[in-house]
């Protein structure tokens, strides 16, 4: 065993470095541990989104996110509401029928595809490529259109179209209609979208 003289300014030196390293780690290590959690932006695309529509007038319609897909809310008039129920010869699935547990809960299973007449809920992204078709409400001639369109959606990747409930017409490209979500209403003016009761 050694007799030497310890050299304490060494010894002090040495202690503030491993300290001062230690520091370092735990500071480094602190933020590389926070990356492991999931963002805000993570956690709510996951979560149910809370729409207010008080100011969503007939005629109108509203985007909101929910999961990383566009949801629209459509406010539909008395007339779009009524011109509903005479489509059911020119669509692909008129009762909402294929893949019902997949794009249609069984609140919305009827010639709305809502829970109330006027105002409907849905994914805003095509069944057939993924796009996103864009809202034609205005009935009568236009382009990519028939001359007796009576207002709804118009895909302009492939040119499929989609009454004002979401369902698609025959002959269309897109094999489905659009998807209606989980949604429940918590006031007359505000929706819970990706959540309902049963869930």
């Amino acid at each position: 065993m050694s007799n030497q003289p310890v050299d304490q300014s060494r010894r002090t030196w040495v202690t503030i470095a491993c300290v001062a390293g230690g520091a370092g780690g735990v500071a480094a290590a602190v933020p590389f541990a926070l990356t492991f959690q999931p963002s805000e932006r993570a956690l709510a695309a996951g979560s149910s989104v809370e729409v207010d529509i008080s100011g969503l007038k007939p005629g109108d319609m509203q985007t909101v996110e929910w999961r990383g897909k566009p949801v629209w809310i459509v406010r539909r008039t008395a007339e779009q509401v009524a011109a509903l129920d005479k489509l059911s010869g020119e669509l692909a699935d008129p009762n909402s029928e294929r893949k019902p547990s997949e794009l249609t809960p069984e609140y919305a299973r009827n010639v709305h595809r809502s829970i109330k007449n006027d105002v409907f809920v849905a994914v805003g992204i095509c069944t057939h490529l993924g796009c996103s078709p864009i809202s034609k409400f205005q009935s009568g001639s236009q382009t990519s259109l028939p001359d007796n369109w009576p207002g709804g959606f118009l895909c302009p990747c492939h040119g499929s179209t989609f009454d004002l409930a979401g369902r698609v017409y025959k002959n269309k490209p897109a094999p489905d209609n659009l998807e209606v979500p989980q949604h429940m209403y918590l006031s007359d003016t505000k929706i819970l979208v990706g959540e309902d009761k049963k869930a």
